[in-house]
């Protein structure tokens, strides 16, 4: 019997879905666990699998098209069977309004990210242009998904004056688009009295927010409004790690490996947090979680943004062998081709922006973690030692902290222990 296939939650943070591509065309055959199709999720291009058996018989969301979890994408079933009972449930699932005009309740997939809205989606004013076409409907209502819906009202976007080109006269998030372009283009001399913009001027190009930047935006947006930051900056002297770094980089030669200057960070700060484990704690609504594991969430910048790739056990690794991983999670998250698990569940986060010659900054806690360490650059620059004038190299480190878990004192305690480390690397080996 054929069954409606809904875009499944490919993990756990993810609300929404851009089909890459179909592996599969309607027609052919569909095996248990056979690839079906790509999908970019908020966090990487991962793979949806069939959990049926059958004929793929119908294709309901194109390729580029964006979804909320759980809106059906296609029709499974046996060759030749008739799916029209079918087509008209998936039509009807998509109602919105009815000819009078009254729009129904907003879905739980509509409401789940008004942060993210908020930020990933500006203003707009709510004057459109004229229809071009009939508006698509069926017995009055139109037809769309809840996230065509939520879009529409975010771009102050009457969808009666939209041309569906889906099945049936559904409204894709294409010709949201497509209708959008003109008024994009009338923008560049708007009219006197708009508020930001001047009279003659091009206007911005506006581009989509992706699903990786809105999650980013809604969960920066929770952290800073719920979390109560507070910063702790210290600044350390690196030569002892300088030359850590040069004999292990010398011993590692004939192997063809290296290591960074972060991948002994990561180890410092985790071998440092099983010193003072309070730090390696997440709030939980009304708990403090202490973790009894270090696993390290470090940050790496993409393409479209920052996804966060968990080193496991971090304390309990040779930075060798945290290098060799690193350098695998960073290529993988590149590609979007991280497994979920691989960017969920990190007790601790490390943002390095050293390499881009920031000497300090403060990053964002990462919820529900309750503390990240931003690592500036190192610095070359003049110290005293032994009463002498001498060229030194410093690093500075800020870590922002949830004061629901660890606190000025606690934060202090913890950076000392760490600038004990770095500043003597073989006190890791106690």
């Amino acid at each position: 019997m054929a069954k409606i296939i809904g875009l499944p939650k490919l993990s756990p943070t993810m609300e929404e879905g851009t089909i890459v591509s179909w592996s599969k065309k309607e027609g052919e055959e569909v095996e248990i666990d056979e690839l079906l199709a790509e999908v970019e999720t908020d966090k990487a291009t991962m793979e949806f699998r069939s959990f049926d058996k059958g004929v793929l018989l119908k294709i309901l969301a194109p390729e580029g098209e964006t979804l909320a979890a759980e809106v059906p994408v296609a029709i499974i079933g046996k060759a030749g069977e008739d799916i029209s009972d079918l087509l008209k449930e998936v039509e009807a699932g998509a109602t919105v309004a009815t000819a009078g005009g009254a729009q129904a309740e907003p879905t739980a997939s509509e409401v789940a990210a008004p942060e993210a809205a908020a930020i990933a989606a500006p203003a707009q004013p709510a004057t459109a242009p004229a229809p071009t076409a009939e508006p698509p409907s069926d017995g009055g209502r139109i037809l769309s998904s809840p996230l065509v819906r939520r879009l529409a009202r975010e771009q102050g976007i009457d969808l009666r004056q939209v041309r569906g080109t889906g099945p049936h006269g559904r409204i894709i998030k294409s010709d949201l688009e497509s209708f959008s372009a003109p008024a994009a283009a009338a923008a560049v001399a708007p009219a006197a009295g708009v508020p930001g913009t001047v009279v003659g001027r091009p206007a911005p190009i506006i581009e989509k927010a992706s699903s990786m930047r809105r999650t980013i935006a809604r969960r920066l947006t929770q952290s800073k409004l719920e979390a109560p930051h507070h910063y702790l900056t210290i600044d350390l002297d690196v030569e002892p790690l300088a030359a850590a770094r040069k004999t292990m980089n010398a011993a590692l030669e004939a192997e063809g490996k290296k290591v960074s200057f972060n991948d002994l960070i990561i180890k410092a700060a985790a071998v440092a947090l099983r010193r003072r484990p309070k730090v390696n704690a997440s709030w939980m609504d009304t708990e403090i979680h202490y973790h009894q594991v270090v696993d390290i969430s470090v940050a790496v910048a993409i393409e479209d943004g920052l996804v966060t790739p968990v080193v496991r056990d971090a304390d309990r690794k040779g930075v060798a062998e945290i290098s060799e991983e690193m350098k695998d999670l960073a290529a993988r998250a590149r590609d979007r081709r991280l497994k979920p698990e691989e960017m969920t569940g990190g007790t601790f986060s490390i943002s390095n922006l050293g390499m881009y010659g920031i000497e300090e900054f403060a990053a964002v806690v990462n919820p529900p973690e309750g503390a990240i360490l931003a690592v500036g650059t190192i610095r070359q620059e003049p110290v005293i030692k032994d009463g002498e004038i001498v060229p030194g190299q410093r690093l500075r480190l800020t870590m922002s902290c949830d004061h629901r878990v660890v606190d000025g004192a606690l934060g202090a305690e913890y950076l000392a222990v760490l600038k004990s480390i770095i500043e003597a690397p073989l006190n890791m080996l106690l």
